[in-house]
């Protein structure tokens, strides 16, 4: 094909064919309207920071609870208060402290049944949160309505516990859990519309 031939083809015109009829030629097909907006491109990139972001958030809290868990069953059939007084000294921790004696005064009640629920209830809490954290690194939607209806779902107990005992600390995780909310549920409606 020479130069002329292949430009009247790219163009979607020939001297061999009427001026009536049209193929798409190369510019038709990378038109400005066929082209993916630039605003687009940089909006998903934010909801991608935003889902990262999260997903981090939930596999280190999921990661943390799991180490919480397996550390409990590690205590099965030994004196708790015994092994935590063991670590504050080794850690050289003010064996005056009010909040270590609160600690060691909680522990004492602690019992192997106390151990096995804890444990049951944090892997189950864990796996939840493994679940939400890596389906949402993996950019899944049924991670983003799993973590909705989840987070969620949990922020009534949390209002509870706020209001049975006040704690600056409990007021924080209610308003991070009401914006990954909020974020997520936006981010699924935008990209719905």
């Amino acid at each position: 094909m020479d130069q002329l031939q292949l430009t009247s083809f790219c163009s979607g015109t020939s001297d061999d064919r009427d001026g009536d009829e049209t193929l798409p030629g190369l510019e038709a097909v990378f038109s400005k309207s066929t082209m993916p907006r630039k605003k687009k491109t940089t909006s998903r990139a934010k909801v991608r920071k935003g889902l990262w972001l999260i997903a981090a958030f939930k596999l280190l809290k999921g990661l943390i609870l799991l180490t919480i868990a397996l550390g409990a069953l590690s205590l099965l059939h030994e004196n708790v208060a015994a092994r935590v007084t063991h670590w504050i000294e080794v850690l050289r921790v003010d064996p005056r402290n009010h909040f270590i004696h609160a600690l060691i005064r909680k522990l004492w009640k602690v019992d192997d049944a106390s151990l096995v629920k804890i444990s049951a209830g944090t892997f189950f809490y864990a796996g939840l949160l493994l679940t939400e954290g890596v389906g949402l690194a993996l950019h899944k939607r049924w991670a983003e309505y799993f973590t909705i209806f989840t987070t969620a779902s949990l922020i009534p107990l949390e209002v509870y516990e706020l209001v049975q005992e006040f704690n600056p600390t409990k007021i924080v995780v209610i308003v991070v859990n009401l914006v990954i909310v909020a974020y997520l549920a936006i981010g699924l409606r935008a990209r719905s519309e």
